[in-house]
Parts: structure tokens; C-alpha cells; sequence
């Protein structure tokens, strides 16, 4: 990821990315590049990664606290064990594994073991390795997922340990993270497409030229550019909405470079016009 996005901004990205909203009105809505999103998009493959919680079970910044205090009163174990109601041995682990009695420091353990926490769940395809195999040369025969999945039903009735949906297929092939899959399988997907897209995803329409003319209807003199006079333009537009405007004659190749404000015709044909004058 080119740049680094605080929690807010990537609520705003899954949110409009499941609503199927455009890339490029994502990037506007938070105030990124649109190579910003398309590389934050990219690297989950598409997948709204799942909200990281605590378990139940383990120790909470205010019980560390309470370590904290009572290794500071030169209370041991036990009795500390027993004022949080926790096993002695989970007490002793706890401080032993953040810097014994003299360094604990109860936010600093607390931030450790939210880091330690972080563990991926293996996926069904990573671990079954049968299947993996069945589904890649079936992927490799440009069967859709949704196919492979019905085939494994089909073949493998009475066996539960050979199916697999194919989201889960998709999230192999997309999460780079999950590095099952090489990345040129992806290819044999009929969208040829870098990551998941929302059901809701559409393509923005394109923009209709008023009163345009295609170039199928120039005259056949323009074709050998044998006649002077004839000119050609385009529009260059680099980064922070920066423009050029070029202008070519189509005999001489002589051609001219002319700054605009803007994108739009009016700007443009302003730009050009001066430049004349």
C-alpha cells in the first residue's frame, strides 16, 4: 500500500465499495489517490477483512493493571492470582513473557499481547491438500469456482471434507496474504479481474462527446496527409489535475503544447485559442 489510512478512511473504503461504488469517487470521498485505494483494495483481494476482537478468556488492560499495582506492592503471585480470581500459572506467564517482576508494565503487556493475538486462521484449501489439488486443476481448465464447487457435490457426495464454497476459492485466489495460488491463475477467471468486486459494482458510464464526429467520418484527403492544414489535438493530464493540450498538424508534424486550466472543452478550446492569438 502506497500510503498508510487510519480506521475511519477504511470504513469509508468497505462501505462504498459494498455498495458498489466507483473507485475513483472513493478516492474523492477520502481525500486519497485513486492508486491509494486500488492498491488497499488489491492487497485484501476485494474481502472486507473480518474486525479483529478479544477473547473472552484472556487477560484485560484493567487486570493487568491490577498485576501491575500488585507487583509494585511486593504482592506474589498467588495472591495476586487469587484477587483476580485467575490461576496462579496464568498470572506467572503473564509477567514472565513481559519482562519479569521488575519491567512489567501493564499498557505495554496489554499492547504485546494484542500483537502476539494476531493470528490468521488457516483456510479449508490450506489445509487440505487433496482438495487444493482438485480445485487448481480444475481452476487450471478454466472452471469458474461456482462450477468447482458444484462438481466436488456431484463427485463427492457423501464426503463433507471435499467441498468448498467458492468464496472461499475467490478469497484463495485474491487475498495475496493467503499465498495459495500463484498469481497467473487468476487468469483463467472469465472478469480477468485483480480482486472481488460487489455484487452492486457497476461501471461508471462514460462521458458522450456533444455533437461529436468519429473519426471513421474524416474526409479520405486527411488519411495521406498530403494536403497541408489539417490539425489534430489531445489532451495530456498528469497528477493534481495538471494539463497540456496538444496540438499537431498532420502533414509537418509540427506541433504545439499549450497549458489549460482544465479538462473541460471550454477551458481547453480557451487555452488553445490565446495561444493562436
Amino acid at each position: 500500500m502506497t500510503e498508510i489510512m487510519n480506521d475511519k478512511k477504511k470504513a469509508i473504503i468497505w462501505e462504498l465499495w459494498i455498495k458498489g461504488t466507483p473507485m475513483i469517487e472513493i478516492s474523492r470521498a477520502i481525500g486519497k489517490p485513486h492508486a491509494t485505494v486500488f492498491s488497499y483494495l488489491r492487497y485484501h483481494g476485494g474481502f472486507q477483512p473480518s474486525p479483529r476482537t478479544r477473547s473472552p478468556i484472556t487477560l484485560t488492560l484493567v487486570e493487568r493493571e491490577e498485576i501491575s499495582r500488585g507487583l509494585a506492592a511486593n504482592h506474589g503471585v498467588r495472591k495476586i492470582a487469587s484477587l483476580l480470581n485467575r490461576s496462579p500459572s496464568t498470572i506467572s506467564r503473564e509477567i514472565n513473557r513481559n519482562g519479569g517482576v521488575s519491567k512489567y508494565r501493564a499498557t505495554d503487556a496489554d499492547i504485546a499481547a494484542w500483537k502476539r493475538a494476531k493470528r490468521p486462521k488457516r483456510c479449508l484449501l490450506s489445509e487440505n491438500f487433496e482438495l487444493k489439488e482438485l480445485v487448481t486443476d480444475k481452476l487450471s481448465q478454466d472452471w469458474s469456482p461456482k462450477q468447482i464447487s458444484g462438481w466436488l457435490r456431484f463427485a463427492y457426495p457423501g464426503n463433507e471434507s471435499m467441498r468448498v464454497s467458492h468464496e472461499t476459492k475467490y478469497k484463495s485466489l485474491f487475498i495475496q496474504t493467503r499465498g495459495l495460488f500463484l498469481k497467473k491463475m487468476r487468469s483463467h477467471l472469465r472478469t480477468k479481474r485483480k480482486f472481488r468486486r460487489s455484487k452492486k459494482h457497476h461501471t461508471a458510464p462514460r462521458g458522450q462527446i456533444v455533437d461529436g464526429v468519429t473519426i471513421s467520418e474524416r474526409p479520405a484527403s486527411i488519411e495521406d496527409r498530403a494536403v497541408p492544414g489539417h490539425w489534430e489535438g489531445d489532451l495530456i493530464v498528469g497528477a493534481k489535475n495538471s494539463c497540456i493540450a496538444t496540438v499537431v498538424e498532420r502533414q509537418t508534424r509540427f506541433t504545439i503544447l499549450v497549458k489549460v486550466n482544465g479538462k473541460d472543452t471550454e477551458k481547453c478550446c480557451k487555452s488553445t485559442l490565446r495561444t493562436y492569438e
